[in-house]
């Protein structure tokens, strides 16, 4: 007996002894990552003070000045993707974070029309008069009040996979995972980090990428929804945004969408399992001429549409921004 418990003792130490090791490997191994990471983006963007406060953006490019507005669980990286993937050449890109995401922290104001006069304040200090707009997702309620507060300085809107702003709500979304998985994968960056080490398609569901739509992805597409899932990482650096999105379906955040004389191109797949259609039906139907591109298929990152979806935002900011830029 006394030989087989000194056993089993021995035993349990080698275990405990490979765990400990295993699991120092891995936090190392993360640890490394998250240290990279952070080094590139602050190489990546810069931060410029406004008057709401410090401002993270990149910025690359030349000619026209387009403002792409990243969508929620985002920052300037993500807003990086969404404009390579949908936007073109010959372009001057600023891609800011959001209030809450990366280096832009979330003030005590942090409506979407207090959002809306950040940007007005980049563009200043950057000495941007007039810009053009892409945005998705979380991104289109402050690009819409930045159109409302600032029509004079608003060339042409592009609104893609609209989320909810009043009068439309939360509660008509259908989320493609539930929502304490959302909340387990943003509490730390462990998680999130060994899921897309282990596992990274398992992540693409957060995005909607559905097992159809991943089987007939062009390499580019591929790239994009990678790009997408990484630029979710760190998490921790931002849950204030995420925290914050509700700001756009606050009963005091009006959207007087009749009131919009810009251009605007609004487009929506039929099934994106994030934001309903009927968002981006409802921004198209009730803003003045508002173009509308409507994909039967694609859910929320317009899969396998990408070279056809880039043709017509190309083709609309040639004709209504471009040529009515300084």
């Amino acid at each position: 007996m006394r030989n087989q418990s000194a056993r089993w003792r021995w035993i349990g130490l080698a275990v405990g002894g490979v765990s400990f090791f295993t699991f120092a490997a891995i936090y190392f191994a993360y640890a490394h990552d998250m240290r990279i990471k952070l080094d590139r983006m602050s190489t990546e963007s810069q931060v410029i003070q406004t008057r709401h406060g410090p401002v993270e953006f990149a910025s690359w490019g030349s000619g026209l000045a387009v403002l792409v507005v990243h969508g929620a669980g985002g920052g300037y990286d993500q807003g990086s993707s969404i404009a390579k993937a949908f936007g073109g050449e010959g372009l001057r890109w600023i891609a800011p974070s959001r209030f809450g995401y990366l280096r832009t922290p979330l003030p005590a104001d942090a409506s979407t029309a207090a959002q809306a006069d950040a940007f007005a304040d980049l563009l200043d200090e950057l000495g941007i008069d007039r810009v053009a707009i892409l945005a998705m997702s979380g991104g289109v309620p402050p690009s819409l009040q930045f159109a409302l507060r600032y029509p004079a300085r608003t060339l042409a809107l592009v609104l893609v996979s609209s989320a909810p702003y009043t009068p439309l709500t939360a509660g008509e979304q259908h989320l493609p995972v539930p929502i304490w998985i959302y909340q387990a994968l943003f509490s730390s960056d462990l998680p999130y980090w060994i899921l897309k080490k282990v596992a990274h398609s398992s992540l693409e569901t957060i995005f909607d990428v559905k097992p159809d739509l991943r089987a007939a992805l062009t390499p580019k597409e591929k790239a994009f929804v990678a790009e997408m899932v990484d630029a979710f990482e760190p998490v921790t650096k931002r849950t204030d945004g995420l925290r914050n999105e509700g700001a756009a379906i606050h009963p005091q955040a009006h959207y007087p969408l009749n009131e919009i004389t810009t251009p605007t191109l609004v487009i929506h797949s039929r099934d994106d399992g994030i934001n309903p259609f009927a968002f981006g039906e409802y921004t198209a139907q009730h803003i003045p001429g508002a173009l509308f591109m409507p994909l039967a298929t694609g859910g929320h990152l317009l899969l396998g549409h990408q070279a056809e979806v880039r043709a017509r935002v190309n083709a609309f900011l040639r004709e209504y921004a471009i040529s009515k830029s300084p």
